[in-house]
């Protein structure tokens, strides 16, 4: 079976790290759920979280280079945030909640205009990527990277130890 970026999986967790947990798959195959990918939530501790030999639903979203990575918490639905703005952003005009425009220097107000036009209903622009998506674009970039610059160094040491 391949496994493909999306697919979701039924697992079992073999062993468990600090940064990570470590699942084994169908076909004998083994995937990798980093600390960030376990729950919506922070997690400090990922023994609070999963314990060996737990069953576990995953999704893979990632498989390079033999190494299958996998995450519990998109699975989940997203907690709603209690402070989200509203749809549409921050206001764009520069008035208060009162609707009385805020003082300028010296003490004088700035008039509100009183025909402005009626907005019609909100287009709704391109979905901006979250800060979740980001933050896990900048992950795999940074971890990719990483693995890079680990296996040169790994060569370079060989190939001096060898000269010895």
């Amino acid at each position: 079976m391949e496994l493909t970026v999306g697919t979701i999986l039924e697992g079992k967790v073999k062993s468990i790290t600090n940064f990570g947990a470590f699942v084994a798959l169908p076909e004998n195959k083994t995937g990798m759920v980093h600390i960030s990918e376990v729950a919506n939530a922070y997690v400090s501790d990922i023994r609070q979280h999963l314990t060996e030999g737990q069953d576990v639903k995953v999704v893979v979203i990632g498989n390079e280079n033999g190494k299958i990575n996998l995450s519990i918490k998109r699975l989940e639905p997203k907690p709603q945030r209690e402070n989200a703005p509203r749809q549409g952003g921050f206001r764009s005009n520069s008035y208060n909640n009162t609707g009385s425009a805020p003082r300028r220097e010296g003490g004088q107000h700035q008039e509100r205009p009183q025909n402005r036009p009626q907005r019609s209903a909100p287009v709704q622009p391109a979905a901006p990527k979250t800060a979740d998506q980001l933050f896990e674009e900048k992950l795999k970039a940074f971890m990719s990277e990483s693995d890079t610059k680990l296996s040169s160094m790994r060569a370079d040491h060989r190939t001096k130890s060898r000269r010895r």
